[in-house]
């Protein structure tokens, strides 16, 4: 089991910035890939963006292209989401997880590919 926690969430105006932390620890040789997902309240959970540790590809959702960068730090088994030109609409948890297991694909988007989760950090975007 992998064991992770996020942090850096909080309130900011309409194209402000946050960067996010997501600190693994535990078994984290099994991990893959890491992935940050959102919920915003009565929505599913949807992705945003995935690293792999090794060799670092990024991957990202359509709607945070450009503004959004996911970054690891493999020594310290720690993942970053860096939010720049934030909106109203990515108001949300966030949620990092752990995906396991060699994956040469570029999918990312199932949250039931991911088997540990964090406990979530509150993002809210006023305008």
């Amino acid at each position: 089991q992998v064991r992770l926690v996020e942090s850096g969430g909080g309130l900011v105006q309409a194209g402000g910035s946050l960067r996010l932390s997501c600190a693994a620890s535990g078994r984290t040789f099994s991990s893959y890939a890491m992935g940050w997902f959102r919920q915003a309240p009565g929505k599913e959970r949807e992705f945003v963006a995935a690293i792999r540790w090794s060799g670092g590809n990024t991957y990202y959702a359509d709607s945070v292209k450009g503004r959004f960068t996911i970054s690891r730090d493999n020594a310290k088994n720690t993942v970053f989401l860096q939010m720049n030109s934030l909106k109203p609409e990515d108001t949300a948890v966030y949620y990092c997880a752990s995906r396991a297991g060699y994956y040469s694909g570029s999918n990312y988007n199932t949250p039931a590919d991911f088997g540990s989760w964090g406990q979530g950090t509150q993002v809210t975007v006023s305008s």
